[in-house]
C-alpha cells in the first residue's frame, strides 16, 4: 500500500471502489463481505489506513486522521442505509406471502363403512322410505317373541345373544328361556341382535302402508376373525301394504345391488328359512372377482351371498296387530360390513375397526 504521507489519493480510491462494489450489493452475504472486506480489524483496507497514523508526522497525522475516519463514517452509513433499503423488501415477521403456490393440507375422509352406509341410505331415501334408528338395548319380547321366535324357538342360539339382565335358574339363559314365566322371558334385555326389532316397534305404532329402512349397530356372541365380529352394522328394510309380492322383493333388490356394485351385476334368490319371513330366500349376486365365471373368491360358484329376505310372516302381522288377509310385506337386512367387503375387495372385517390409516387412505375422499 503506497504511504498516506505521500499518496493520501488512496482515500478517494476506496471511496470509489466501495461505491462500486456497493452497487452491486444485492444481500444480506454481499453486505457482510464488503463490512469484512474494507471494516474488519484484522484486514479491513480502512483499517489498514488507520494503523499507519502512528508513522506520520504530527502535523499530518490529524489532517490524516480526520480524512480516514470521514471515510470509514461514510462506508458505514452507506452500509446502513443498503442494509434498510433491504429490509424494506422483506415481508413481515409471519406474513403469508401470496405468490407462494398454496401448501397442500392433508384431508380427512369417510369411513368405508360410512360411506357404504349413507350410499344405501341415499338409495332407499330416493325410493320413498323413511330412514329410522331404534334402541340397541332392547327387550326380548320385540326382538325375538313379536318376530316368530318364542323362547324355546331353536332360531334364539343362532343369535348368540347378549343378555344384560336375564334371569339364571341353576345354568345359562339359553338353556332354561322355555322353562321361565312368559312376562320374565319378555321382561328381559339384551344387546339387539339384529335391527329387525325396530320393525315390531314401528308397525305397532303405525297401520299400513309402512315403507322403512332401520340401519344401526347390533351386537352378538361372537369370535373376533375374518368375517366375525362381536359388534357390527346392519341395515334391514320393511315393506308392508296391499298387494305386495315377491316379485317386488326380487326389484327392490335388484335395484340396490344396480346401485351399490352396478348394472352388470346379477341377482339371485335361494330358498332359504327364516322364523319371521315365509317364504324365505338367501340372496346372492354375481361374482364381483370373475364375473361369474368362477373363482377362488365365489370358490368357483360365480355367486356370492349378500342377505336374507323373505316375505313378512303371517304371525308377525298378528302380534302387531295388523290382518294378514288384507296386508302383505316383504323384509330383507344384511351386514354392512358385508356389502363393504364385496364392494370394496376387503377380505378382512377386521380392517375396518383397527383404526389404521394405511388402510383407510386406500379409500376415495
Amino acid at each position: 500500500m503506497p504511504d498516506p504521507a505521500i499518496d493520501r489519493s488512496i482515500i478517494e480510491t476506496l471511496r470509489a471502489n466501495f461505491r462500486a462494489r456497493l452497487s452491486s450489493a444485492a444481500s444480506d452475504r454481499d453486505l457482510k463481505a464488503l463490512t469484512d472486506e474494507f471494516l474488519s480489524r484484522k484486514s479491513g483496507s480502512v483499517t489498514a489506513l488507520l494503523k499507519h497514523l502512528g508513522s506520520l508526522p504530527a502535523d499530518a497525522k490529524r489532517e490524516f486522521g480526520q480524512l480516514v475516519n470521514t471515510l470509514k463514517g461514510d462506508i458505514e452509513t452507506a452500509l446502513a442505509d443498503r442494509r434498510a433499503a433491504l429490509d424494506d423488501t422483506r415481508a413481515p415477521a409471519g406474513a403469508v406471502d401470496v405468490t407462494l403456490p398454496a401448501r397442500e393440507l392433508p384431508m380427512g375422509r369417510m369411513h368405508p363403512l360410512m360411506r357404504v352406509r349413507q350410499q344405501v341410505e341415499d338409495i332407499f331415501t330416493r325410493m320413498g322410505y323413511e330412514i329410522l334408528e331404534g334402541p340397541e338395548v332392547e327387550e326380548d319380547y320385540y326382538n325375538f317373541e313379536a318376530l316368530n321366535m318364542p323362547p324355546d324357538h331353536p332360531a334364539r342360539d343362532m343369535q348368540d345373544t347378549l343378555y344384560l339382565d336375564a334371569p339364571i335358574i341353576g345354568g345359562t339363559w339359553g338353556a332354561h328361556r322355555g322353562a321361565l314365566p312368559e312376562a320374565q322371558v319378555r321382561a328381559a334385555t339384551l344387546l339387539r341382535t339384529h335391527t329387525s326389532a325396530m320393525q315390531i316397534r314401528y308397525m305397532k305404532t303405525f297401520k299400513p302402508p309402512v315403507r322403512i329402512l332401520v340401519p344401526g349397530r347390533v351386537y352378538r356372541r361372537d369370535n373376533l376373525d375374518l368375517t366375525h365380529t362381536p359388534m357390527f352394522q346392519q341395515f334391514e328394510a320393511l315393506v308392508v301394504g296391499e298387494g305386495i309380492t315377491l316379485a317386488d322383493l326380487k326389484g327392490t333388490l335388484e335395484a340396490l345391488v344396480h346401485e351399490l356394485f352396478g348394472a352388470d351385476a346379477k341377482v339371485r334368490l335361494r330358498p332359504s328359512f327364516f322364523p319371521y319371513t315365509e317364504p324365505s330366500a338367501e340372496v346372492d349376486i354375481s361374482c364381483r372377482a370373475c364375473g361369474g365365471s368362477g373363482c377362488g373368491v365365489c370358490k368357483h360358484t360365480g355367486w356370492l351371498e349378500i342377505l336374507g329376505s323373505g316375505m313378512v310372516h303371517p304371525a308377525v302381522f298378528e302380534a302387531v296387530g295388523y290382518d294378514p288377509e288384507k296386508v302383505t310385506g316383504f323384509a330383507f337386512g344384511t351386514g354392512i360390513e358385508r356389502m363393504a367387503m364385496l364392494k370394496y375387495g376387503v377380505d378382512d372385517i377386521r380392517l375396518f375397526y383397527e383404526n389404521d390409516i394405511r388402510f383407510l387412505e386406500q379409500f376415495p375422499l
